[in-house]
């Protein structure tokens, strides 16, 4: 199989695993790969730490909160993903990145901003590239990988609903509560970042989400480049599952939806694999989730099956206030499933 014939040849130098993604789904993925790169001191992978290299593509097309106000009143790209995803991979989270984390509650034209945010917007001015100060930002924080915007363009969604109607950014598409038809990016002309393309032609293991399909997994798949790069790598090609449909973005979708939704957005065969979650959520926190228009994802196994997907099944839900991928199984199952050597 792929995945066997990917192992084979990476016994030796380790694996280099590509994450595409945006929001907390993609930084719950870093926060529990990071545990296995390889530290820089020693260079030589082992079976604990089997990646040399772990790189991020972040989308940036983001237009709401701090991230929405850099981005218009400074002409940069928003930062907030690609923020979230430097402290995710920092060597010390419970320092540095709790700084990169902190949002100011008082003063004008402060409050609200992060600090992490206010930082990427300094760097970006006094180096003139935003890939630069995500690079420079990525030292202070030591991190364990590589970080990179999909494009350096200023793009932005635009969404046709079902109705018919189009609507224009992230912010207002996620607001709105009409079935997406199509979604696409505002110029046809975005370039991808060259060093995102590079790391995609030499990745071992290509992983898409978790996160909202239609504005963190899709607009990195719009950008031609992009999808080309993964539509010809020889990698494993893996789409790791949301665990709840998301209001206004993919209610009533289940799992097979959502990847068909993909596939009507690329040209070509993008995906591989699935992973997903067959642990239930609990009675409680579902119900509270219903409440805000959100339900488990459905795993519709022969929907799945039929439109050619190999899928992974596995127990991966963690519970607190909130819902998410437990970071430490899900690394290891992308581990044993797709990168130990045979």
């Amino acid at each position: 199989m792929k995945k066997n014939a990917t192992k084979s040849n990476a016994r030796t130098r380790g694996f280099r695993v590509v994450t595409l993604g945006g929001g907390t789904g993609l930084s719950t993925l870093l926060r529990g790969l990071k545990e296995h790169v390889v530290r820089r001191h020693d260079g030589h992978a082992t079976a604990e730490r089997p990646i040399t290299d772990l790189a991020a593509i972040v989308t940036v097309t983001d237009d709401g909160g701090s991230s929405g106000r850099l981005r218009r009143e400074n002409r940069i790209l928003p930062p907030g993903d690609i923020r979230n995803c430097m402290v995710a991979l920092s060597k010390d989270e419970a320092l540095l990145g709790r700084l990169f984390q902190y949002r100011f509650q008082a003063g004008r034209g402060l409050v609200g901003h992060n600090f992490g945010n206010l930082f990427l917007a300094a760097l970006t001015h006094i180096t003139g590239d935003f890939a630069e100060a995500v690079r420079v930002s990525s030292k202070v924080l030591a991190i364990r990988g590589r970080i990179f915007p999909s494009t350096l363009s200023n793009v932005h969604l635009v969404a046709t609903l079902e109705n018919g109607r189009a609507v224009h950014g992230e912010t207002r598409i996620t607001a709105s509560r009409v079935p997406i038809k199509k979604i696409a990016l505002s110029s046809r002309r975005v370039r991808a970042l060259p060093e995102a393309i590079e790391a995609i032609k030499h990745a071992d293991l290509i992983l898409l989400g978790p996160g909202s399909l239609y504005t963190s997994i899709l607009p990195n798949l719009l950008i031609p480049q992009i999808a080309l790069a993964i539509a010809h790598s020889k990698a494993p090609r893996v789409y790791i599952a949301n665990l709840m449909t998301q209001p206004g973005e993919t209610s009533g979708y289940a799992l097979a939806d959502h990847l068909r939704a993909i596939e009507r957005h690329t040209t070509r065969r993008v995906l591989d694999w699935v992973v997903a979650n067959r642990q239930p959520v609990s009675p409680e926190v579902a119900k509270r989730y219903r409440a805000q228009g959100a339900e488990p994802v459905v795993i519709d196994l022969p929907e799945l099956y039929k439109i050619g997907f190999r899928i992974v099944l596995d127990n991966l839900l963690e519970e607190h206030a909130v819902i998410r991928h437990n970071p430490q199984r899900l690394a290891r199952l992308l581990l044993e499933e797709f990168l130990r050597p045979s």
